[in-house]
């Protein structure tokens, strides 16, 4: 068998079934004779650019361990489930099971969060989450050249 590494992209408004399809996806592999290594949920972040006019998407990423058919299995899913936006397949030398680079991003992220917010007086509300806008100022005006007479 071989080491695949799928990376999701996942509908923003369909984020609250994202358990549901891990699970189911996973059960697809475990049935196949396959293994589940690593799974990472990564949330929702920005696009580089959109697709079907959406800027955000859901993104997760799965390394697993099956034969072609189970592969080919969990694609044909991937290409008929309207709440999956894309999905790219890598085929991997061994079995990926430390956080990866996005993840530890991730984590370092959400750590920098918390302690935002433990600063800011424990809020969970959006404006606690939300950098601070700085008043935008007019760029100074240079003083126009009299003409020379």
């Amino acid at each position: 068998m071989r080491h695949y590494e799928i990376v999701l992209l996942i509908h923003p408004d369909q984020s609250e079934q994202v358990p549901a399809m891990l699970e189911r996806y996973k059960g697809v592999v475990v049935a196949g004779g396959g293994k589940v290594h690593r799974v990472e949920d990564w949330g929702r972040r920005q696009l580089a650019y959109m697709i079907q006019k959406l800027a955000k998407a859901h993104y997760l990423c799965i390394n697993i361990e099956c034969d072609g058919k189970v592969l080919t299995e969990l694609e044909t899913g991937f290409r008929f489930n309207d709440a999956v936006l894309r999905h790219l397949t890598v085929l991997k030398d061994h079995a990926e099971t430390t956080p990866s680079v996005m993840m530890k991003t991730v984590d370092r992220e959400d750590s920098r969060r918390g302690s935002d917010d433990s600063r800011r007086g424990g809020g969970n509300s959006d404006e606690a989450r939300r950098p601070a806008e700085e008043p935008r100022r007019a760029a100074p005006v240079a003083p126009a050249a009299e003409p020379a007479t």
